[in-house]
């Protein structure tokens, strides 16, 4: 009897909790339509793929390459991405580079997007600024897995 009592005390806590936050709203968006401004932000409604909500600078998206002025990756398959990414998600393969300058280059960047939990350690990680996330691009939907895989080609723009 007890239990029940108190069950159907906090149904009425929680009723009461909702029924302030929807007067509370429809007050407010009452005074926003009438063109009466207040200093409380109601929530706002995007018309999504019309508009587009502007991403912050420090926003991490899609993964890319930065290349060189002849084309070619900067990145230099230091491995450092690699060994310093949580979820074991980036797999690269180095190869000699005949330029004596750049001694090594990737022939194989894979970055597997449906492990990535995007933390950014392998942009802070890279001492050459050759990956970077910062497209902007946040629509990362796929119908199969294999398209999450990225490899040089999806990675260089």
């Amino acid at each position: 009897m007890i239990k029940a009592l108190r069950y159907f005390i906090e149904i009425i806590r929680g009723s009461f909790i909702t029924g302030r936050h929807f007067a509370s709203n429809f007050f407010f968006r009452c005074l926003k339509v009438l063109g009466i401004k207040t200093k409380r932000k109601g929530a706002e409604t995007i018309q999504y793929p019309e508009q587009r909500k502007e991403i912050a600078s420090r926003h991490r998206s899609l993964h890319r390459l930065m290349t060189r002025p002849d084309g070619k990756p900067r990145c230099v398959a230091c491995m450092l991405c690699v060994t310093v990414c949580p979820s074991e998600c980036i797999y690269v393969e180095a190869a000699e580079d005949p330029d004596p300058e750049i001694q090594k280059y990737p022939a194989k960047f894979i970055i597997d997007l449906s492990r990535c939990c995007f933390c950014g350690f392998c942009v802070e990680a890279c001492p050459e600024d050759a990956i970077r996330m910062d497209t902007g691009n946040v629509e990362l939907a796929e119908y199969s897995q294999d398209d999450m895989i990225y490899d040089l080609d999806k990675l260089i723009r």
